[in-house]
């Protein structure tokens, strides 16, 4: 996937802006630069010193193709490791395709994708999972995944695994040692502290992997389907929450046939709410398919906000939220129109409810009416509550799936040793197991012979220019 010598890309989106970057990055960079570049200082270009900022023109072929801004970082000190130059021109896609095309006349050839970053992981500049955290920096929606993303490209993360690997590393030498005194009955270890040391890695493996549910809704968003029977106030409620008519109200139950999605920021955190059909056995073909929809909505979703009325049947319900539930979910019950109501949010009804539902999972209960706007501010506070709730104490949260995967492989490797241990199984055979542990904690950051099958894959999942 690596191009070879000196690569070069429009670092800003494609279309119309007030400006536009262009990076390159290699050897021939500064080289190449000084045929088009005129400095306005009179300096040549090339005795510019590295971290600076120059005005000048772009010049082809003695035509002025635009007034520049020039940045240039000599290597090391610069994004990739490599000699780097990063142009700001007028945002013309002419101006900015000029450019381009004539550092490609002279043997500069186009960067792939995530090319640039992928560079900085091979020059040591970052390590695979800090990588990775550029990307999830730039599709960052909210200010809750970009701290995430943020915290791992500084390294939070990278230092918690090398902390891992050092600690099993050692473990595996103890192990080792003894092995090349096995005749002479040397014992290096201290069977206590060994397992001691294992449980404190396999709680710390185990909060770090625990903690990607969390992670992984917040970087992708939290997806919450709005659930009840007809006529509950379902479409009344999404549109409260946006505060603008995103869904049709009407008195005749029945009227949301297919899902309506869409996405809100609540304290930070991304949630696309998706209001459903009415849950209801029905005749109507077209009616019938929005209600399997809703439930299969429901199955995918982190958390569900089920809408009923007082006039309901607890038990009934009951048995609606039973069929709904499942593993993950977490449940929001709220009793809309509570307006029609002098006494407002029934509690004692919720408590019948409760009560039918207890011994199979748990749901926080309020009131609301969609006609009182500010009603629907302790839902939503609710909301970012179960969502928080999800964290745990770790002050490094997982949300790629590649990470999650490796520290399960690790998980199940640290408690095959434990097992080995408390069996009394040859040092060789832990020995292997801590081998396997160690490779899945390394792949996270890098820290082993990486196929570049594997980073092909990564690294093509960035856009031109990063």
């Amino acid at each position: 996937m690596l191009s070879e010598g000196t690569i070069i890309a429009l670092a800003t989106p494609q279309g119309k802006g007030a400006i536009g970057v262009i990076r390159l990055s290699g050897p021939l960079s500064f080289k190449k630069t000084a045929v088009f570049f005129y400095p306005k200082s009179n300096k040549r270009w090339l005795d510019i010193p590295s971290n600076t900022t120059v005005l000048g023109d772009f010049v082809v072929n003695k035509q002025l193709i635009d007034e520049v801004l020039i940045t240039r970082f000599n290597n090391p000190n610069s994004y990739t490791g490599e000699d780097v130059v990063e142009i700001a021109c007028h945002g013309s896609s002419y101006i900015q395709q000029k450019i381009i095309s004539s550092y490609m006349t002279l043997g500069i050839q186009p960067a792939k994708a995530g090319e640039f970053t992928l560079r900085a992981y091979l020059n040591k500049k970052m390590d695979l999972s800090q990588a990775e955290a550029v990307s999830d920096i730039i599709a960052s929606e909210s200010k809750a995944s970009h701290e995430i993303a943020i915290k791992q490209m500084r390294g939070g993360f990278s230092k918690k695994m090398k902390i891992l690997r050092k600690q099993l590393i050692q473990f595996k030498a103890l192990i080792e040692l003894e092995l090349d005194f096995i005749e002479e009955d040397v014992s290096f270890t201290n069977k206590k502290q060994l397992k001691s040391l294992l449980f404190e890695l396999h709680k710390e493996i185990y909060n770090l992997k625990s903690s990607f549910a969390y992670g992984n809704v917040i970087k992708n968003g939290v997806p919450v389907a709005i659930a009840g029977k007809p006529n509950a106030g379902k479409s009344s409620l999404l549109n409260a929450l946006f505060m603008e008519e995103k869904a049709i109200v009407s008195k005749f139950p029945g009227t949301t046939r297919d899902t309506i999605e869409d996405t809100l920021i609540i304290e930070g955190i991304l949630f696309r709410f998706i209001d459903t059909a009415g849950l209801r056995e029905t005749d109507d073909v077209i009616e019938a398919i929005g209600v399997q929809k809703a439930r299969d909505k429901v199955t995918q979703a982190t958390l569900l906000i089920y809408l009923y009325e007082r006039i309901s049947d607890p038990k009934e319900l009951a048995i609606e939220l039973k069929s709904l539930h499942h593993k993950g979910l977490k449940i929001i019950l709220v009793e809309n129109k509570i307006d029609q109501y002098s006494n407002g949010y029934n509690q004692e009804f919720n408590k019948k409810i409760t009560f039918e539902i207890q011994n199979e999972f748990k749901s926080q209960s309020l009131g609301i009416s969609t006609l009182e706007n500010q009603s629907i501010d302790p839902l939503k506070k609710e909301l970012v509550h179960a969502i928080k709730k999800m964290g745990n104490q770790s002050d490094v949260i997982v949300n790629n799936t590649r990470h999650f995967h490796a520290l399960t492989e690790a998980l199940i490797a640290i408690e095959s040793i434990t097992k080995g241990l408390e069996n009394d199984l040859p040092g060789d055979l832990l020995s292997i197991e801590l081998k396997e542990a160690i490779y899945h904690i390394g792949t996270i950051t890098g820290k082993i012979d990486t196929d570049h099958d594997i980073l092909g894959t990564i690294f093509g999942q960035f856009c031109i220019g990063k």
